[in-house]
């Protein structure tokens, strides 16, 4: 059992191992945050942690008490418009023009396990490996009811919460706010983490002071974006990735996201999450519900790889399909790069022909294949086989790579059109943008207004006619353009706000329909790369290609940072040609691979374009992945050295039991007369014996941890020590290291 009640009291404690998550309802019915964090003994009354003090020309609860004020209580789920000025969890506007809103408790219950979202991706798990706690509230005015849901999960230091509304009343209910979760975090000072950047260099890795005030990452583009993810993080200001309390969320969620911290002026921080408030209003009718997504809470006392170990093992085991959660995924040659849109049936076939000789897996057929795309500013949203590119279909390229021994892939971009295209031609009204005005391009690319189910069904009818026609084992579901000029013709003038919200549902939608009909497919899903990185994305693709620029060193910022939050198998990373084409930097090829191999591992390259000698290579990075890919993609995580703070990357993955473990070190720039140079090794058994794999080196445990593998050992030739080290030096260098326990 993992939920306490105090009946008497109406405390409740949720609490495994790990964590412990309290509150209580207070005695105007409204519900007192009380602590969340390291586990702490059960209590049968909490009325000795209640916090209370005089606040001067503030508003209060009750006549004649100077210290229930909601402004300084630390609030279980806000709502605006009463005594409590801070930022609100939910705002709603009645029918008079009210939007004050009075939740007072009322009853709750607890299951075992937890229920489906409707609509929307969450979270799952079997009856045994979870409980959860509704708590029913209502606002006896207007008759609108709130559910609020907390699952906590047995093994693991994480609450899930997500809101349910339902309109209990007899008028519409304007629904102008609804943050998925909100905790207010007392005490002391903490820093703000979060992950930020633009095209090229998604997910960078930010830490700040929290100061009094709101810092707030978001998204309003109608994706989660490129520019912010749908995750914050509160860390003492000793946390390290080893040590220290963080608190943390994430969203389950890929549109317009809000997740922030409002640091009030006695250090209270209260931290939240949901859907951005701007542009969105939801008219809640009678007897009508609205879920919010899921939120994700996780808690570690280990520092930032304690956090990070629960949101790999909680996707894996949880988020992500079952099916491919724990299977290893195949070796990719993608074309982008190596043709962009200028190639011939002929051409590709010559490309594969050469990655079946140097063992990939799988062949995917980029943009490009389909309408009259030989420039890219035509033919979206016509998806039928371009027969002077292909002239013998989908079907026929898809039969000869399979006969190569290769599976095969294809790139859609479903949820776009160009002008230049039959859709557009043919229903401008499934566009989105406003009538009368000029629909403004990004990329030659208009959005398909996805909230009204006749354009999913359109799509949907289109790329299953392929799919079902071809043998496709994988689709790399691409998007390209955010969301502008938002106006649908398919709802009304009062229902507008209704619209980046419907549409990330009819994604999910179309999602849904794919895999109900191909339920063997393995999407990964693309936004220009890594612009929709989201937990939303992984319950139905398990991969997620992480950035267009696949450059090693800048990968290495790239993929560290997404590690904050998303496990190895989740990261689509490719070894490409140099000069890199996002960059124009050159780097060896080992270290592209040593990069990549921490992802879903492929080339994104021209492989005729080759040395043999680099043919030879690839060869062996292929071999070398196909032997430790289950160890890579769903080994534990750790980083050890970080691309944002020093010269040298480091990270490695070891399996739970501690039998194996994969080491990577990273360097950008030579240094010259640099001092002695070692990477530790943590978490191993400190009695055991290890055998490098690449050196025939041992080490022990503890060695590794406490004195490490020594990067600056000297090189003995016959007369004694040289200094060919010296000639051995180079930029962007790597290595790796694979151990096996001895004994």
């Amino acid at each position: 059992m993992s939920i306490f009640i105090n009946e008497q009291e109406k405390t409740f404690h949720l609490t495994n191992d790990k964590i412990s998550y309290i509150f209580r309802v207070m005695e105007n019915k409204q519900l007192e945050h009380i602590y969340y964090g390291s586990k702490i003994a059960f209590s049968d009354s909490v009325s000795r942690l209640v916090e209370r003090s005089f606040r001067p020309v503030s508003v209060v609860e009750f006549d004649n008490d100077l210290i229930t004020c909601l402004d300084s209580i630390k609030q279980e789920f806000p709502s605006s418009g009463g005594g409590d000025f801070r930022e609100a969890a939910i705002d709603v506007t009645f029918e008079n023009g009210s939007h004050i809103l009075e939740l007072e408790y009322n009853s709750y219950k607890t299951a075992k396990g937890k229920t489906k979202l409707p609509g929307m991706p969450a979270t799952f798990a079997n009856q045994d490996e979870c409980e959860t706690l509704t708590i029913f509230m209502k606002d006896e005015l207007s008759g609108l009811e709130v559910e609020l849901n907390y699952t906590i999960f047995n093994t693991l230091p994480v609450i899930t919460r997500l809101v349910r509304l339902h309109n209990n009343g007899d008028e519409n209910i304007t629904i102008e706010r609804l943050l998925s979760a909100s905790v207010d975090i007392p005490d002391q000072k903490y820093d703000v983490i979060h992950l930020s950047g633009l095209w090229g260099r998604e997910r960078h890795f930010y830490r700040s002071p929290a100061e009094p005030g709101v810092k707030a990452v978001y998204s309003t583009r109608g994706a989660s974006s490129h520019h912010h993810n749908p995750f914050i993080a509160l860390a003492h200001p000793e946390a390290t990735e080893n040590h220290g309390n963080v608190y943390s969320m994430n969203l389950v969620y890929s549109g317009n996201f809000l997740a922030q911290v409002d640091v009030d002026n006695y250090y209270v921080n209260r931290l939240m999450i949901g859907i951005h408030p701007n542009r969105f209003q939801w008219k809640l009718k009678p007897h009508g519900e609205f879920y919010s997504p899921e939120a994700v809470l996780v808690f570690s006392d280990k520092g930032l790889n304690g956090m990070s170990h629960a949101y790999h093992d909680l996707y894996n085991n949880h988020l992500i399909n079952p099916k491919w959660a724990h299977k290893a995924r195949p070796v990719v040659m993608n074309n982008w790069e190596g043709t962009y849109l200028d190639f011939t049936e002929d051409k590709i076939i010559s490309i594969a022909e050469t990655a079946s000789e140097l063992g990939v897996e799988l062949f995917v057929l980029d943009d490009g294949w389909f309408g009259k795309r030989d420039l890219d500013n035509s033919s979206l949203g016509d998806w039928y086989v371009n027969k002077e590119k292909l002239p013998n279909g989908i079907d026929g390229l898809a039969k000869k790579i399979n006969d190569l021994g290769m599976e095969f892939g294809l790139w859609f971009e479903p949820e776009m059109s160009n002008s230049d295209s039959h859709i557009m031609k043919e229903h401008p009204e499934w566009i989105i943008g406003t009538p009368g005005r000029f629909r403004k391009p990004a990329r030659f690319q208009y959005v398909l207004d996805y909230g009204n189910p006749e354009v999913v069904e359109h799509i949907f009818e289109m790329m299953d006619d392929i799919l079902s026609n071809a043998n496709i084992s994988y689709v790399k579901w691409d998007m390209n353009r955010n969301i502008s000029e938002a106006y649908s013709a398919y709802l009304d003038s009062e229902s507008q706000g209704e619209l980046m919200h419907r549409y990330i549902l009819g994604v999910y939608t179309l999602y849904d329909k794919l895999l109900e009909r191909h339920p063997n497919l393995l999407i990964e899903s693309c936004a220009s790369g890594g612009g929709r990185f989201d937990p939303g994305m992984l319950y139905y693709a398990p991969q997620i290609w992480t950035s267009d620029d696949s450059d090693a060193i800048e990968r290495l910022k790239i993929q560290y940072g997404t590690s904050m939050v998303y496990p190895v198998s989740s990261i689509g990373a490719h070894v490409s040609a140099v000069p890199n084409h996002q960059v124009g930097r050159i780097t060896p090829l080992d270290t592209r691979a040593n990069v990549a191999f921490f992802g879903v591992f492929g080339y994104e390259l021209d492989p005729n374009k080759l040395t043999e000698e680099e043919m030879q290579e690839i060869k062996e990075q292929i071999k070398y992945y196909k032997r430790n890919r289950e160890l890579l993609l769903f080994g534990e995580f750790t980083r050890l050295a970080s691309p944002f703070e020093e010269n040298e990357t480091m990270w490695m993955v070891k399996t739970k039991d501690k039998e194996q473990a994969i080491v990577a070190w990273f360097q950008v720039l030579s240094i010259p007369n640099d001092g002695y140079r070692r990477v530790r090794v943590p978490g191993l058994d400190p009695s055991a014996l290890y055998k490098i794999e690449e050196n025939g080196l041992q080490y022990t445990g503890s060695e590794l941890e406490n004195i490490g593998i020594v990067l600056t050992a000297p090189i003995r030739g016959e007369l004694g020590f040289d200094d060919t080290a010296i000639m051995n030096k180079r930029d962007f260098d790597s290595k790796i290291f694979t151990l096996r326990k001895v004994k």
